[in-house]
């Protein structure tokens, strides 16, 4: 259990530098530079099936405004996934990442602010209120089906008339 818990700190440690070397933004331009000079940028031609392939998550044939994008950073690649369905479906494809612990508000210990969302034209997903998350470590949770993937999240915001925008991000 504690290899476990140490694993699982590491991998949430490796997505919070993501997140802060993704968030890092320079003036007038979607290219992020790191302090060495590496640059970080959008993949071009990368969208949701490039995102979706990655995840293993596939996107439901009902869902509208499907949008994705890949930022290809130094170390780690970020895939951004999103869409809208009905509630029942958000939460199946919550439920089928394989979470610890299912989806839900988030109160307390909110990730710093990215915009990472923003390039799809949406909002950022934690900036929403009402708002339901959950994160997984496919590797931690013996998901095979997801073995490349180290850190994977998803939220859930109700819209009106039962949809739901599903927000996915992994890296």
């Amino acid at each position: 259990m504690n290899d476990r818990s140490a694993l699982r700190s590491r991998l949430l440690a490796a997505l919070g530098a993501a997140l802060l070397l993704s968030s890092c933004s320079s003036a007038g331009g979607d290219d992020h530079r790191t302090t060495d000079g590496r640059a970080s940028h959008w993949g071009k031609d990368m969208g949701a099936p490039e995102a979706s392939a990655f995840m293993k998550v596939a996107v439901p044939e009902s869902a509208t405004e499907v949008k994705g994008a890949v930022q290809i950073n130094p170390q780690e690649d970020i895939y951004l996934l999103s869409f809208v369905t009905d509630e029942r479906t958000a939460v199946w494809v919550a439920e089928d990442l394989r979470p610890e612990k299912p989806l839900r508000t988030r109160n307390q210990d909110l990730p710093a602010p990215t915009e990472l969302f923003k390039h799809l034209g949406l909002a950022e997903p934690q900036s929403e209120k009402g708002v339901r998350w959950a994160g997984v470590c496919p590797p931690c949770v013996g998901d095979s089906r997801r073995s490349e993937v180290q850190w994977i999240e998803i939220h859930v915001l109700a819209l009106k008339a039962d949809r739901t925008r599903v927000y996915i991000q992994a890296f």
